[in-house]
């Protein structure tokens, strides 16, 4: 459970409270407003607040004074022009605000996209939950031996319960120390900067990370890719969801110019033209590492030579 009765309940009186504005707002996502889009075991996104529309975006790039009397065909136009040639400022004037919970293994991933703002759960004032990620054993996978940061095949069922139980063990166990070392009268009293580094990785926390679009989109863009660690990609796959309720258009050319879209090496496209040209092309004398070789193939659909 990632929220208690009590917690829904604030969030339910939050979503009654309205105010009126001049500002462009999305039905869809002011629908969407405070409510928790739950990921894994505990943890969710939920959307806080936000700034700009798709016409906010074909109003900056055209620098006008309100939000013209083009035909919308025109400004979708736009939009995919500007996605298509990573023309990215317009893209800037939007921003969003996140709520996440999420473990602090994932968190970790998360801040290395460092063009956000960011204030995380501090447990150094408050004591941190009892709330840990356990993984569901259809993601519970070996070492894979050709990606130094993948997964493999998945454990045998035995292997897998028995992982389970370390790590639930572990969990529990730590934080059953946490408690008792910052406990005053039956254990230590010890300062809680110092008990929250005896906890485990898969323990929860929190944050608000406000981000503008070009920057969420570049993070949607690395993090639901297929090559992206589980734990963070279905993060990235409720927020995209998040994305397509608040910019319909701008979601739609996202998908097609940066989802759906492969970037070819300049020797790629040599090669590629080569094949056009009714050229029978081999790896080997293709000027391309077998590595290089193997994703363009992949990418083309066609069987590795």
């Amino acid at each position: 459970m990632s929220l208690t009765p009590e917690q829904r309940a604030e969030i339910a009186a939050h979503g009654q409270e309205t105010f009126s504005t001049r500002r462009p707002t999305v039905a869809a996502l002011e629908a969407m407003l405070y409510d928790p889009q739950e990921v894994l075991d505990h943890g969710f996104v939920r959307v806080i607040d936000y700034m700009g529309d798709d016409a906010a975006i074909v109003q900056a790039a055209r620098v006008s004074y309100g939000r013209g009397t083009r035909k919308v065909s025109e400004d979708a136009g736009l939009i995919r022009y500007l996605m298509r040639h990573r023309h990215s400022s317009p893209f800037e004037m939007c921003e969003i605000k996140f709520h996440v919970k999420l473990p602090i293994f994932v968190a970790r991933q998360w801040i290395r996209h460092r063009m956000a703002s960011v204030n995380e759960y501090s447990a150094r004032y408050s004591i941190l939950d009892s709330e840990f990620y356990l993984p569901d054993p259809a993601h519970m996978a070996a070492q894979s031996e050709v990606n130094r940061q993948g997964r493999g095949a998945i454990l045998a069922p035995q292997a897998a319960a028995e992982v389970l139980d370390i790590l639930r063990d572990d969990a529990m166990r730590t934080y059953r120390d946490y408690e008792r070392m910052l406990d005053a009268e039956n254990g230590y009293g010890l300062a809680r900067e110092l008990g929250r580094i005896n906890l485990t990785l898969n323990t929860y926390t929190q944050w608000y990370w406000k981000i503008d679009l070009h920057n969420l989109m570049h993070f949607l863009a690395l993090r639901i890719d297929p090559h992206a660690q589980y734990e963070i990609r279905v993060y990235a796959e409720a927020m995209l969801k998040i994305l397509h309720a608040w910019l319909p258009v701008t979601a739609a050319a996202f998908e097609e110019y940066r989802r759906g879209a492969v970037t070819f090496s300049a020797s790629m496209m040599a090669v590629v033209r080569r094949m056009l040209a009714g050229e029978v092309v081999e790896q080997a004398g293709s000027g391309l590492s077998r590595r290089e070789w193997d994703e363009m193939m992949a990418i083309l659909k066609a069987p590795a030579a």
